[in-house]
């Protein structure tokens, strides 16, 4: 964003003393700090329907827009509610479910509704500005990954083309009831758990997939990364669909943004294609110090989440690639 911004404006991002994170970088939200113990965590994530059920869509967005915070080590606070729908096609009932399927999410996060925006659109969107509070000393980064650490993934992948299929009317009850479970559950218990553990150096699983984001990360904090294919979760049916071709534009265009610096060794195309599929509410990638690592995954477990050790980070690639799958 902060590149897209220079192009437009040929301006440098404004700064700040309290800005602790900010746009130029590409952590998952904004950090301002208040004091010396408390920053508040901003966000911002909206977009059109994924599923059929109007309150899952709300269940789902909500989830995924709480994410950020999370990611960042924070508690969320606050919500504005952004809704774009087309008052003429579809009525206002189907809204309102939307909403309340949100709002249920909101308040299992014990988030409060505090207002919000709509528009008329040609096309339904919904989704939420989040803010939240971190300890300034405490806040989960993505330049904090070390060599030697273990790379911890806390949900399954596989929601993007699961979706799609769901789009497409040929996923099976199954695959679109575990996605659907999984982008709805909060990452908060996760957060929590890597937040007491110590953890410093994180991400969430979303847009840009599980290479993209780790990328990111690798990037940032000046390392690489090796990943174990065989321990990453995959959804059921995430892999018969990806075969059969239900695959999402996004998923595409970040296997196109990687393939440059990622080494797949023999790993199938099918599992290629998991690795930068397109998520939405995705778990949080965690780069664990190996003395933390089974007390952290312990934790995570116990809250109910998945804690997959997918790989490890590695000391900065030299003239290679930053990514290697075995």
């Amino acid at each position: 964003m902060a590149q897209v911004l220079r192009r437009l404006h040929g301006t440098e991002i404004t700064k700040h003393p309290d800005l602790l994170i900010g746009i130029d970088g590409s952590d998952d939200a904004g950090v301002y700090r208040i004091s010396d113990d408390l920053a508040l965590v901003q966000t911002v994530d909206f977009f059109t329907p994924i599923v059929d059920d109007p309150r899952d869509w709300g269940r789902i967005a909500a989830a995924n827009a709480l994410s950020d915070v999370y990611a960042m080590g924070g508690t969320p606070l606050t919500a504005l509610q952004l809704l774009s729908w087309p008052r003429d096609v579809l009525p206002w009932d189907t809204a309102a479910d939307v909403i309340d399927g949100a709002v249920e999410i909101l308040t299992e996060a014990n988030c409060t509704l505090v207002g919000g925006h709509s528009i008329d659109d040609s096309d339904p969107k919904f989704g939420f500005a989040i803010t939240g509070t971190v300890h300034p000393e405490r806040m989960i980064t993505n330049n904090a990954a070390r060599p030697g650490d273990r790379l911890v993934l806390t949900k399954a992948l596989g929601t993007g083309v699961i979706s799609t299929a769901i789009k497409d009317g040929v996923a099976s009850p199954s695959s679109g009831n575990a996605a659907i479970a999984s982008m709805s559950r909060l990452n908060a218990s996760a957060s929590a758990a890597a937040v007491a553990a110590g953890i410093r150096a994180g991400t969430d699983v979303t847009g840009f997939g599980l290479l993209g984001h780790l990328a990111e990360m690798l990037q940032a904090s000046g390392v690489s990364a090796t990943i174990d294919v065989a321990t990453i979760p995959i959804l059921p049916g995430a892999l018969d669909i990806t075969a059969d071709g239900h695959v999402p534009g996004g998923t595409k265009r970040n296997f196109r943004a990687v393939k440059g610096f990622v080494d797949f060794g023999e790993t199938t195309s099918a599992i290629q294609t998991i690795l930068v599929d397109a998520q939405t509410s995705g778990g949080l990638l965690l780069a664990v110090p190996e003395d933390d690592l089974d007390g952290l995954v312990a934790a995570v477990v116990e809250g109910g989440d998945v804690a997959a050790v997918i790989g490890r980070i590695d000391a900065p690639a030299d003239g290679g690639a930053l990514i290697a799958a075995e």
